[in-house]
């Protein structure tokens, strides 16, 4: 196999499994944050920010692929 298509399967890995992670976790944090929102309102700006805090996950997944497909 070519040293390219190797490199594109590790980016892909990266960001893909990256992506299943996050989902998983975003799963779990967004249905505990629609819990609390349904019993206090002033709850939504700290769950709004554990609803987003996952996807920095993918963030990283992205970075590393592209520091794996452009170095």
């Amino acid at each position: 196999m070519e040293a390219s298509g190797m490199l594109a399967i590790g980016a892909g890995l990266a960001v893909g499994l990256a992506g299943i992670g996050t989902g998983i976790g975003q799963k779990d944090a967004a249905a505990a944050a629609i819990g609390a929102i349904t019993e206090d309102k002033s709850m939504l700006g700290k769950s709004l920010m554990f609803v987003a805090l996952p996807e920095t996950i993918v963030i990283f997944g992205l970075v590393i692929a592209f520091i794996i497909l452009f170095t």
